[in-house]
């Protein structure tokens, strides 16, 4: 007998959404938090950590580009990708302003614009390309800081609406907290600095932005994790929801991929030089299996 509380929202079919859905959300949450915190380190970091920057926008275009094939195999019909953007019998550009669906269509697409442009701008101060003109895309040409503070907006949108994508769908759990766009945006900023960090001791960048970087994605990771308790008290009786399977994995999340990291961000000398390492990757992998939980979770109910 099922003992979860009853709620209107038990009664709409499920979207069937499956790991590809998972990983566009994981992926997309990448490639807006890498934007926005490369875009946050541009604007306001020292003249050194620009390399930092580099990887934040070396992340972003392939995890949008990732994002979008994730969606479009996703599809019943993935050859039928371009009708969320164009009319098909008027081949005019179609916009639902009343749709998250659409309007995270239109997103994406424009994000991906931006990300592209970023892209090649990095390519080109790490002489990777001979395109001298790409050098005004970055701050602190004017030109470089219009892209960079538009792309981060539209970033953070990207890294959000699924989320709210989520909270409209009438499912149980999605519709019955108005936390999951704030829990996915916070959740964004911590697994994109976690993989720029990764990216950036590969790289054995030791320029001071690393330093800092390191110390936010702690602050992050805690409020994550406050958001994610308030998130499960706002569920009141719904909650029960979770008291399966899907919550074991949850409770591996909250203490593999939140408190352990967090340990490691005040110990650091538990795992000493591979502290960074280890508490990143733990990062990627809680953010990866929290979006697990919520998508596949609320499906079964």
């Amino acid at each position: 007998m099922n003992t979860v509380p009853p709620s209107d929202t038990f009664f709409s079919a499920s979207p069937e959404w499956g790991w590809l859905v998972a990983l566009y959300f994981f992926v997309g949450g990448l490639a807006g938090g890498s934007y926005f915190i490369a875009m946050f380190i541009d604007l306001f970091g020292r003249p050194a950590d620009r390399a930092l920057a580099r990887i934040g926008y070396y992340i972003s275009f392939p995890c949008i580009v990732l994002s979008g094939i994730l969606l479009t195999l996703d599809l019943k019909r993935p050859e039928r990708f371009w009708h969320m953007l164009i009319e098909s019998n008027t081949f005019r550009p179609m916009f639902k302003y009343w749709s998250p669906m659409s309007i995270g269509s239109w997103a994406l697409t424009i994000f991906g614009l931006f990300s592209l442009i970023k892209f090649l701008s990095a390519l080109s101060e790490d002489g990777k390309i001979n395109w001298p003109q790409a050098n005004r895309w970055r701050p602190p040409h004017p030109l470089g800081t219009t892209l960079a503070v538009v792309g981060g907006l539209l970033g953070f949108y990207v890294a959000g609406y699924t989320g709210v994508l989520l909270a409209v769908t009438n499912r149980p759990i999605w519709s019955d907290t108005p936390l999951l766009g704030m829990l996915f945006i916070v959740s964004a900023a911590s697994i994109s600095a976690s993989l720029i960090l990764l990216l950036a001791e590969r790289s054995r960048l030791t320029i001071p932005g690393v330093r800092a970087l390191h110390q936010m994605d702690g602050w992050v990771v805690l409020l994550e994790l406050i958001i994610l308790i308030a998130l499960m008290i706002s569920l009141g009786p719904v909650f029960r929801a979770w008291l399966n399977l899907w919550g074991v994995l949850l409770f591996l999340v909250i203490v593999l991929g939140l408190l352990v990291p967090l340990a490691l961000f005040w110990r650091r000398d538990l795992l000493g030089a591979r502290n960074l390492i280890g508490t990143a990757a733990l990062v990627l992998l809680g953010g990866f299996l929290l979006r697990v939980v919520i998508v596949f979770s609320a499906q079964g109910v």
